[in-house]
C-alpha cells in the first residue's frame, strides 16, 4: 500500500476519505512530526495507483482489512488512527475488527449510514444518495469538474470546489474515478453495539458548518462510544483539517499526549 512517512516517536497513522490519497494529510504531516511518526496512506485504487488495472474489487470491507494488513507489516505496534469522512468509516470497522492494531481512534466527520432503534436499515438524508448517484454518472460521463463540484459541494458546502485549492483539486481530479466505484460500494451503518464494542480511547472532531449528516453522525457516536471524547472546530466545515489545521493538530497532539 503506497504511503508517505515523517517524523520519529509514537505512531500516528492518517486514512483519507473520498477523492482523496495520502497527500491529504500534509499539513498533519507538517505538524504534528516533530513528536510523532506520521505515517499516510493511500488506500488501493486510490492515487499514485489511481487507474491501473487490479485483480482486487473496490470495497470498504478490503480497505479496513488491509490497513490491518500494513499495519502488521511495518510491525511498530499499535497505532494512533486518524481519519476523515469515508476513511472514518473505514478505519471504524478497521478498529472494529482488528483491535489490536489501534492505540486511540480519532474520527474527523465520518461518514456512512446510522442504524436508529425503531427506523428499518440504515439512515441517511433522503437527498444523499439521489445527488452521490448524479455525481458518479456525470464522472462516469467524462465530466470530471462538474461531478466533482456536485459531491464536494455536498460533503462541505455550496461553493467549496470553486473555492478549493489548486492542489486539492488536482487530487480529486486525479482520483474521480473512485466516485462511482464508491457509490456502487455502499458503507456500513454505525450501530450502538459495535461502537460500545470499541474499548480504545476514541475522539470525534466536526466542523461548526459541517453538513448535517456528518454533525449527526458525531453526536450519536459520542453517545454509544464507551471511552469518548468531542471537539468541534469553530468557523470549520468538512475539510477542517485543511482549513484549520493548527486548531485539529492540537486536538490530536493533546488527545495523544493525554493518554501517555
Amino acid at each position: 500500500m503506497p504511503y508517505v512517512e515523517r517524523g520519529a516517536g509514537p505512531l500516528v497513522v492518517f486514512v483519507h476519505g473520498s477523492l482523496c490519497d495520502y497527500r491529504y494529510w500534509q499539513p498533519q504531516l507538517a505538524g504534528l512530526s516533530a513528536r510523532y511518526r506520521c505515517v499516510a496512506v493511500s488506500l488501493t485504487h486510490y492515487w499514485p495507483l489511481a487507474g491501473l488495472p487490479s485483480t482486487l474489487p473496490f470495497s470498504w470491507s478490503l480497505h479496513a482489512d488491509e490497513l490491518a494488513q500494513f499495519l502488521a507489516a511495518l510491525d511498530a505496534g499499535p497505532a494512533h488512527v486518524v481519519a476523515h469522512s469515508r476513511g472514518g468509516a473505514v478505519a471504524y470497522q478497521f478498529a472494529v475488527r482488528h483491535p489490536q492494531h489501534v492505540r486511540t481512534l480519532t474520527l474527523a466527520d465520518p461518514g456512512g449510514p446510522l442504524s436508529m432503534l425503531g427506523q428499518p436499515g440504515s439512515v441517511l438524508p433522503d437527498t444523499v444518495n439521489p445527488l452521490r448517484a448524479r455525481a458518479a454518472q456525470l464522472v462516469e460521463r467524462g465530466e470530471l469538474e462538474a461531478g466533482l463540484q456536485l459531491f464536494v459541494d455536498s460533503v462541505s458546502r455550496v461553493g467549496s470546489w470553486a473555492k478549493s485549492t489548486p492542489a486539492f483539486r488536482a487530487m480529486a481530479l486525479d482520483n474521480a474515478l473512485t466516485l462511482p466505484l464508491q457509490f456502487q460500494d455502499p458503507l456500513p451503518a454505525y450501530t450502538r453495539e459495535s461502537a460500545w464494542s470499541l474499548r480504545c480511547r476514541t475522539m470525534l472532531i466536526d466542523g461548526e458548518k459541517s453538513p448535517e449528516l456528518f454533525r449527526r453522525n458525531v453526536a450519536m457516536l459520542e453517545g454509544w462510544l464507551p471511552d469518548v471524547r468531542r471537539h468541534t472546530i469553530r468557523g470549520a466545515s468538512h475539510g477542517m483539517n485543511l482549513a484549520h489545521p493548527s486548531a485539529f493538530n492540537r486536538h490530536i497532539d493533546e488527545f495523544i499526549r493525554d493518554g501517555e
